[in-house]
């Protein structure tokens, strides 16, 4: 488990510190930011902004 997390860099020390100190709940609101942020990127290009549009 430690070598998996360490190699996701600073995303699996993020998720082992969140892990060592049971905060469980703050995952997912983790999760949903980094979707969030993959949506702003790609709505970014405009090759792929009308596919993002389409979702909402």
């Amino acid at each position: 488990m430690r070598d998996m997390m360490a190699r996701m860099g600073i995303l699996g020390e993020l998720l082992s510190f969140l892990w060592k100190r049971k905060l469980y709940w703050m995952i997912p609101m983790i999760l949903l930011l980094i979707v969030f942020a993959v949506f702003i990127i790609l709505q970014s290009n405009p090759v792929t902004a009308p596919f993002i549009y389409s979702l909402f």
